[in-house]
């Protein structure tokens, strides 16, 4: 059976979205901001990933295992990073905490990639529909609940839908640029853990299985006519974990060049229709979305 429609689905941190400056670097200057000092960037980066390995070893999932929270859980890791550096009072200073969480949580710390936009616009005009069939385009990664906000505060238009959440229609449906959201911190398991990929089909039947506001009638959902495409900059976690699940695979490599040996690299081969390549493979390679976007056929 041909399929007709397309659920294609995202990871978020460096894929969508990337550190607007390193992350270490944002930590150091955040912190001497408050007075702190003593340390280098170096040194921040080194603290931070053993505050982080400590919390998530204590705390797993984001702090969501032990009724922690993400907040507390990343509240954690900012204390226990600058731990070594508050002096005396062993104490951060007064609002350290708020401003790195708020930092991280917004587009303060973080810049969209300029080739997200044109790619989500090409695969889904304002109708909503292409090549014959519908397009749902979502997100799915190993993150706490702050990926939403994140990605609306860089300017794109995200369903409230998550994973674990009852889906309710109603009223006119606007034009969003991801439809839903799945979490690690909602499914309890990380990619390349087939079950996230299981949950994000979960989702997609309970959006065509929904009542259409405007005509009252079920929407028609047949899981075999859907072709499904996973897109994230991670080989070990969002190739083998994609392909293992069962859907195609596009792996986004912005910067290392480095190869695998079962993707198929298409930036130097003249565009053709991406879905006429994954009826011969199940993994290809990008350098940038915006080379993806060549791949994707044009709207019939």
């Amino acid at each position: 059976m041909s399929k007709r429609n397309l659920l294609i689905c995202f990871d978020a941190f460096g894929t969508l979205f990337t550190p607007r400056k390193p992350v270490a670097q944002q930590y150091m200057e955040v912190g001497k901001s408050f007075g702190l000092a003593g340390f280098t960037e170096d040194d921040i980066a080194k603290s931070f990933k053993s505050a982080f390995k400590q919390e998530s070893k204590q705390n797993s999932n984001y702090g969501k295992a032990t009724g922690l929270g993400a907040e507390k859980w990343w509240s954690n890791i900012i204390h226990n990073t600058f731990k070594p550096y508050y002096g005396p009072s062993e104490q951060p200073p007064a609002n350290l905490i708020p401003a790195l969480i708020h930092r991280f949580h917004s587009e303060e710390g973080y810049a969209l990639y300029p080739d997200v936009l044109p790619l989500l616009n090409k695969l889904r005009p304002d109708d909503r529909t292409t090549y014959g069939g519908n397009v749902i385009i979502g997100v799915i990664t190993n993150s706490d609940n702050r990926t939403a906000d994140i990605l609306t505060s860089l300017g794109l238009h995200v369903h409230p839908l998550h994973y674990g959440q009852p889906y309710k229609r109603g009223g006119m449906r606007p034009r969003y640029d991801i439809d839903f959201t799945v979490l690690s911190y909602d499914v309890g398991h990380e990619k390349p853990d087939q079950r996230i990929f299981a949950a994000a089909e979960e989702v997609l039947g309970t959006l065509m299985h929904s009542t259409d506001a405007d005509t009252k009638t079920p929407a028609e959902f047949h899981p075999e006519r859907w072709r499904k495409v996973y897109v994230g900059d991670e080989y070990a976690k969002d190739v083998i974990g994609a392909t293992n699940a069962g859907w195609n695979a596009v792996l986004i490599d912005r910067e290392s060049g480095e190869r695998q040996p079962d993707v198929e690299y298409l930036d130097n081969k003249q565009p053709a229709s991406l879905w006429d390549v994954f009826e011969k493979t199940k993994a290809v390679g990008f350098s940038s979305l915006e080379n993806l976007s060549k791949w994707i056929p044009s709207r019939s």
